[in-house]
């Protein structure tokens, strides 16, 4: 797609102000999560390119150089498709390591989980290094340059990102599966449960309950966003790769990966006493009502 580099400029400037009010708003916990930690570095990486770019842009003249190399509007052209391939390549992993870094925070005790931070910040660096590699050596990105002096350029062609959409499209099939569940298990645990299988019922009453808590709070935060997703896949609209990986959906995705989790994890034992350590959300209060389960639990043992 062809945009104008003004246009371009615009784009990065409102993700770059964006990204930073999401992280100031995240700052009580930003280094206890391996989001938290990718979103700072995506902020930094952001300002850094908006900087390049504007400075590029104003100077027309060609009058920037770096390393005894001339920049010009070329290059402003050259780095948008660069870094949209780095963002495109690096949406499923950061998806994977977030959802291991969840994974690993539910299943193991508070105590275990002091020092990630430093982890958080090897693997993020880790992973923009690996991303660049597999863009330069690995990929066929090949640059996309108008056969024009570079005084004369005014619009640039980028690359979309269909990563965004396989998420998405994944996103919306696991909620439909689970809103699925959650109404056909409510129909199963109407019918009373014998009494050799009354322990049976209790833990498929906890696991349903605390999904369905996970589901509706998820929902209860993100459905305004979550529409704005489904019209954008149904248009279909084309979003620029270097506009793709933005904190924004970095919080949707890292909200959506915690209520899986509760689904899939769900330690109803620890969640009861508030031994469980949850992964940190500025956006979504993990707060479920458990007390129905002491009840179960204290029926059961008449």
């Amino acid at each position: 797609m062809n945009i104008s580099i003004p246009g371009i400029l615009l784009g990065l400037g409102a993700k770059c102000l964006l990204s930073w009010a999401l992280v100031f708003l995240q700052r009580n916990h930003i280094c206890r999560s391996f989001v938290g930690v990718f979103s700072v570095s995506l902020a930094v990486v952001d300002t850094a390119l908006t900087l390049t770019f504007t400075t590029i842009y104003i100077d027309s003249d060609g009058h920037v150089f770096l390393l005894d190399l001339q920049l010009t509007r070329y290059h402003t052209c050259l780095l948008a498709q660069i870094f949209g391939q780095v963002y495109s390549a690096l949406q499923w992993p950061v998806v994977v390591v977030a959802s291991l870094d969840h994974l690993c925070t539910m299943s193991l005790q508070p105590s275990a989980c002091g020092a990630k931070w430093i982890v958080h910040s090897v693997v993020t660096v880790l992973m923009w290094y690996l991303a660049a590699l597999y863009v330069f050596l690995l990929s066929d990105f090949i640059p996309v340059l108008e056969d024009v002096p570079h005084h004369q350029m005014h619009q640039c062609w980028v690359f979309h990102t269909t990563q965004i959409s396989q998420i998405a499209m994944l996103l919306f099939l696991v909620l439909g599966c689970a809103a699925l569940h959650a109404v056909c298990s409510t129909r199963l645990l109407k019918n009373p449960p014998l009494r050799g299988q009354s322990t049976d019922h209790s833990r498929t009453h906890s696991r349903t309950n605390v999904a369905g808590q996970a589901l509706r709070i998820f929902l209860d935060t993100w459905a305004l966003f979550l529409i704005l997703l489904a019209v954008l896949l149904l248009v279909p609209m084309e979003i620029p790769a270097y506009l793709g990986l933005n904190v924004a959906w970095l919080c949707l995705v890292n909200s959506f990966l915690i209520a899986v989790l509760f689904c899939v994890v769900c330690p109803t034992s620890q969640l009861a006493n508030g031994s469980a350590a949850v992964p940190p959300d500025s956006f979504c209060e993990w707060r479920l009502n458990l007390a129905w389960e002491q009840r179960t639990e204290h029926d059961c043992t008449k």
